[in-house]
């Protein structure tokens, strides 16, 4: 199903929407992209959102469950579930690097059913996904790279293209289908259009990671290259990273604890950390900045690999590029170590 929307019908469209969704999109914020509740308009013309939107199934601070402790009732602590997500809600313009990341990250929240985190499947069963492909991707993005691409569907439900005064949507999913099935069908040469875009944003990619040594050999001979030795050195452990990144996913759990009351919550935690891997005997895993530079770029592309069929545990925004205080570029660091497992 591809249909075809004018933009000055999209209030209108959004308007409709609203009365069954709580709507989402990219907004812009001096020069920073952040994302907000859409007021009527959409933003079509942006790079990558600052911090992708990833908070909003997996939050930087989560409350898991709420306890009493009173001494004097008879059923003594009792626990409450977090109550579940009251609405139903669609992400606007969503790239398609952020949905990948979200697929993903379905394969580490959802396993299987013993290991199902429901605090992530019942927003990500609410929640749909419409995504805008990137007609114009930043010069730090490497996505196809990854199994990703400027135009990618997975994770989506819907793919819109930007054809200047038109919106060009592709329907993925049926409950996708559904959302757009009262627009126009597109013409023959809007779909043509949109794959001339989807050409021409590919070959704006120049740079490449090589990843074919790194997947081959043993997990140990990745691991004692020489370029551990060294790569740390300029790394500040400051965690930017690891805080912009959309696939990352460590996190801690804390009781915060006031007379009687407590809850139970869920922070977003970084293996930049040395506190991190601490132990309660003091002893420390990964206790040397080297440990856990290193850490970081095993976990992405040989860790993950390994565990879920050869998936990519990154997927080419760029966004540690540009936020990393010391200009530590990803890009470079992967095609070292496959350069050094030849």
């Amino acid at each position: 199903m591809v249909k075809v929307l004018k933009k000055d019908q999209i209030e209108s469209f959004l308007s409709k929407l609203k009365e069954n969704y709580e709507l989402y999109g990219p907004k812009k914020k001096g020069f920073e992209v952040e994302w907000a509740k859409l007021d009527g308009s959409l933003l079509f013309d942006f790079k990558n959102s600052s911090l992708s939107p990833k908070s909003f199934f997996f939050p930087q601070t989560e409350c898991m469950m709420h306890f009493k402790n009173d001494p004097n009732d008879p059923e003594g602590m009792i626990m409450k579930p977090e109550p579940e997500l009251d609405s139903k809600r669609i992400l606007f313009n969503i790239r398609p690097c952020d949905a990948k990341a979200f697929s993903l990250l379905d394969k580490v929240f959802m396993k299987d059913e013993a290991s199902l985190d429901v605090y992530w499947k019942d927003k990500r069963d609410k929640t749909i996904l419409i995504g805008l492909g990137c007609n114009n991707p930043s010069p730090t993005c490497f996505c196809l790279s990854v199994g990703c691409g400027p135009f990618s569907e997975e994770g989506l439900d819907v793919l819109a293209v930007d054809l200047g005064d038109r919106v060009l949507f592709k329907g993925i999913t049926e409950r996708g289908k559904e959302i757009i099935s009262s627009l126009d069908d597109a013409e023959e040469s809007d779909i043509k259009n949109a794959e001339e875009l989807k050409k021409n944003a590919e070959s704006k990619i120049t740079r490449k990671v090589e990843l074919d040594n790194i997947l081959s050999k043993e997990i140990l001979e990745v691991y004692e290259i020489p370029l551990w030795d060294r790569i740390h050195e300029t790394c500040l452990n400051c965690g930017a990273c690891t805080f912009y990144c959309p696939t990352c996913h460590c996190f801690d759990i804390q009781d915060e604890v006031q007379g009687d009351y407590g809850r139970r919550v869920r922070n977003w935690d970084t293996c930049m950390s040395w506190l991190f891997t601490q132990h309660a005997s003091g002893h420390n895993p990964r206790g040397t900045k080297k440990d856990r530079v290193r850490q970081r770029f095993m976990h992405k592309f040989k860790y993950i690999p390994f565990r879920l069929n050869g998936e990519i545990g990154c997927v080419g925004c760029g966004r540690c590029i540009v936020r990393c205080p010391v200009n530590i570029d990803v890009r470079d660091v992967v095609n070292q170590m496959n350069q050094q497992l030849k």
